[in-house]
C-alpha cells in the first residue's frame, strides 16, 4: 500500500526543516545567510539553474557564489537540513546578464527534467519556484494597495503602510484530480475514464481534473468536475494522495472515483475527447510526447500518471 509520507510523489518529500519559529528572527536569518556552507538556489523568470548537458541541479554554497547575493531581487529562506537553504530571484536581470553571471548552467523549466532529477533535489527546486512565484505575484497589499515587503524569510509579505500592516501568506490553488473507474456488475473487466485536452501532445489521455470552488468539499469538487467535463455521475470518491504542483501554484489532491454508468457526454469546451480504457489497453500506451505512439500516458512526474499506474497494477490480469 502506498504511503505518501514514506513514498512521496515527485516534488513532495521535502526534508528541509522549515523552522517556522526561528525564521521570525531577522538576526538569526542573517546569521544563517552569512554561513559559508549555506546553500543558494538561483532562479530566473520561473526557471531553475540546471547543468546544460545532463539532468543535474546547480546550486552553490555561500562561499562559492557570494557574488549572487548582490544581484538578487529577493532572498527567501527555504529551510534547513545540515545547512540553511535560500532561494535567490534573479528575474530582473536580462537573459544576457544571467548567462554572464552563471555561465556554467542554463535556466530551464524544471518540468523538462523533473522525473530525472533526484527526488530531494526536484522537491527543493519546485519549492523555491513556487514560493518565488507567489512573491512576484503579490507585490502590493490587496487591502490598501501599498507595496508589500517579504518578512519571516519570505514566508509572508507585510504591507508597508503603517496604518494597514496587513500580513499576506503564500496561497495555493487546490485542484482535485481523479481516476474514475467503472466496475461492471457482471464481473467483467474494470474500465478507467481518461480525457484528452486539446492542449495535450497528440494521442495523450489523462485523468480528469479541476479547481475546487468556494463552498464545496473536495469530494463534491470531484463529482462536479467529472459531471461537467464528461457527463458521468459518481457514486463515491475516495482520497488517494496529494502532490505539490508549483506550475505555478497548485496542490493536486488525488482521488479514485466510482462511476454509476458508462455513458459519456463530453463538454467540448473542456475536453476534446473522453473514453473508457481497460488496464491492458493502458499498458500498451506510450510515453508523454512520444510521436511514435498512437496513444500516450501523462508525464511521469505527475500525480495523474501515478493514479493511472496504480490502477493498471491493480487491474491487469494475474
Amino acid at each position: 500500500m502506498f504511503n505518501p509520507l514514506t513514498q512521496p510523489l515527485r516534488y513532495a518529500g521535502l526534508r528541509l526543516d522549515r523552522l517556522s519559529a526561528q525564521r521570525k528572527d531577522r538576526p538569526w536569518l542573517e546569521q544563517q545567510l552569512q554561513q559559508p556552507n549555506s546553500r543558494l538556489v538561483p532562479l530566473w523568470q520561473g526557471r531553475n539553474l540546471l547543468h546544460p548537458e545532463r539532468p543535474e541541479a546547480l546550486h552553490f554554497s555561500r562561499a562559492e557564489a557570494d557574488f549572487l547575493l548582490e544581484h538578487s531581487q529577493e532572498i527567501l529562506f527555504l529551510g534547513q537540513q545540515q545547512h540553511a537553504w535560500f532561494a535567490l530571484d534573479l528575474s530582473h536581470l536580462s537573459e544576457q546578464q544571467v548567462q554572464q553571471l552563471l555561465p556554467q548552467g542554463q535556466f530551464t523549466d524544471i518540468r523538462k527534467v523533473g522525473p530525472l532529477l533526484p527526488a530531494e533535489e526536484a522537491a527543493i527546486l519546485a519549492c523555491a519556484r513556487g514560493l518565488l512565484h507567489w512573491h512576484q505575484q503579490h507585490q502590493f497589499c490587496s487591502l490598501c494597495g501599498h507595496p508589500s515587503r517579504a518578512d519571516q524569510g519570505g514566508h509572508l509579505r507585510r504591507c508597508s503602510n503603517s496604518a494597514c500592516g496587513k500580513e499576506h501568506f503564500p496561497r495555493l490553488d487546490p485542484a482535485v484530480i481523479m481516476l474514475v473507474e467503472h466496475i461492471p456488475s457482471d464481473g467483467g473487466p474494470r474500465l478507467a475514464l481518461l480525457g484528452r485536452s486539446p492542449h495535450f501532445p497528440p494521442g495523450t489521455y489523462s485523468t480528469l481534473a479541476g479547481f475546487v470552488e468556494t463552498g464545496e468539499s473536495l469530494e463534491e469538487a470531484v463529482a462536479r468536475e467529472v459531471w461537467e467535463e464528461a457527463g458521468v455521475r459518481l457514486s463515491r470518491a475516495d482520497y488517494r494522495a496529494s502532490q505539490p504542483w508549483p506550475f505555478p501554484a497548485s496542490i493536486m489532491l488525488g482521488f479514485r472515483g466510482l462511476a454509476a454508468s458508462l455513458a459519456i457526454q463530453v463538454d467540448q469546451d473542456e475536453l476534446e475527447d473522453a473514453r473508457w480504457f481497460s488496464a491492458e489497453q493502458l499498458q500498451g500506451f506510450g510515453e508523454w510526447g512520444d510521436p511514435n505512439s498512437a496513444y500516450s500516458l501523462p508525464r511521469k512526474d505527475s500525480i495523474s500518471r501515478w493514479l493511472i499506474d496504480e490502477w493498471i497494477a491493480e487491474n491487469l490480469p494475474r
